[in-house]
Parts: structure tokens; sequence; C-alpha cells
């Protein structure tokens, strides 16, 4: 992998776009865009996107071990947690949102030792950064804490993953971008894109199709989010539970 000072840097002048989720200052992204034109940049692959740490996440794809006991040929089996990853652009409002909401529901129905879940973003802007305090504060008045810090979607989230889940179609697009050029440099899985879905596929009392970003709206916009994410993220599990009821029923 190319190391960080050599990655060519093309970061056109944002100061004056209405979107501050584009300011990047990132050295690792090249972003040329029209000033209104509504669009994510795509990912780059660089070292500080590989080598964070505060979320190290172990792989977590299900596992059979078989062992012998006394001579015998009994089995037994043991399986890995499965593991959950949601990712929005700047991973401080939709998916740490989504990882909490998550979270809370498998906890609340007793399955949180079952599960390794997490979060990420698109871009690296808000690296590190708590998630936004207008998000905290709508989650935890519906007794959801979110605690997570900002960190970008890499490479070995494709291995480390079960599902991976994107708030709205452009998220999918640039996840797929970022696959498609790190599978020829690390040695992912081939069919590791099948894991990316959209959230709302699993909405059951909502018609939307995409989890809308409400940075630049009102409280209205964070309430609307977390209903959506409830509604998802209920069925999500529901889901899961069903495919692997060799784990949930053991």
């Amino acid at each position: 992998m190319a190391s960080l000072h050599t990655c060519t840097t093309r970061v056109s002048t944002l100061a004056n776009l209405p979107i501050c989720h584009y300011t990047l200052t990132s050295p690792f992204l090249t972003l040329v865009l029209p000033p209104t034109q509504h669009h994510y940049p795509s990912l780059q692959t660089s070292k500080s996107a590989v080598n964070l740490c505060h979320k190290n996440i172990s792989s977590s794809f299900g596992s059979l071990v078989r062992a012998s006991m006394d001579g015998s040929a009994e089995s037994t089996e043991t399986t890995k947690p499965l593991s959950v990853l949601f990712v929005c652009l700047g991973n401080i409002c939709r998916s740490p949102a989504a990882e909490g909401v998550f979270r809370d529901i498998v906890t609340k129905r007793g399955l949180a030792s079952n599960f390794i879940i997490d979060s990420a973003g698109t871009i690296d802007y808000h690296e590190g950064n708590l998630a936004d305090p207008r998000m905290r504060a709508a989650s935890k008045r519906r007794g959801i804490e979110i605690t997570s810090l900002s960190r970008p979607i890499r490479p070995s989230d494709f291995q480390d993953f079960d599902i991976i889940l994107a708030m709205d179609k452009q998220n999918r697009e640039d996840i797929m971008e970022a696959f498609n050029r790190w599978k020829f440099r690390e040695p992912l899985p081939e069919d590791a894109h099948k894991k990316v879905k959209l959230m709302c596929s699993y909405c059951k009392k909502h018609d939307e199709t995409e989890v809308p970003d409400p940075y630049y709206g009102g409280p209205q916009g964070f309430e609307k989010v977390l209903d959506l994410l409830e509604d998802a993220c209920e069925s999500l599990l529901d889901s899961i539970v069903a495919e692997n009821s060799h784990i949930f029923n053991s």
C-alpha cells in the first residue's frame, strides 16, 4: 500500500461550499466538485484509514471447531459473534445513531454477546470526533447512548464484518467504489461486496428508501432519522436471527 507521503493530494478550495461536510482537509482524499453539486467524495486508501486503533475489530466470521473428546467422534460447534457495520458520510449523525439503536435493541433482547457492532464514514473529515451533539441529545431522549468515535471505513472492514449497512445510495456507491479499488491491493474476499445493503431496505413501517442526512436541518430531522433507524434495526435483527437460527437457538 502506498505510504501517506506518496499519496497525490488534489483538494479543491471549498470554503464557499454550502455543505461543511465537504470542507475536507484530509491528505488522502481527492475531491473536485462544482460548488452547487450535491455529491459525496470517493474514498482513497491511506495508512490512517487502515491503522486506526480505537475501533480495532477482530475477524467475526462464524467458524466451526471440531474437537474429539476422550477419543470419541463427538464434535463441538463454536461460533464467533455476528458483526454489523453501519456507514454514512462523516460517521457523526446517521451511522453512529444506527450503531446506538441497534446495540440498544440487541441488548434489550439479551443478545449482546452474539454481536460485534460498529460504524464508520466514507470520509475521514470528522475522524476521532464524537457524534453530533444534536444526534446524541435526540438519542438520549429515547434512552439510547451514543459514545462511538468517528472513523473512516477501511479495507479490513470487508473481511471483519458480516453485513455493511449504507445509510443512502451515495454511501453505498462510495463503499463499492472503495472495495473495487482495495480488492486489487488487499486480500479481500471476491464476493465481499454482497455484504453491502441499504439500511432502509429493512424498514417495515416506513416507505423511505434512504436515511436522510439531518446535518443541515432542524431537530425534526434527527427525530426522523431515529424513527427510520428504530424501524430498520428491529427488522434487521429479526432477519439476522431468522437466518442464523443455529446460533440463537443453541
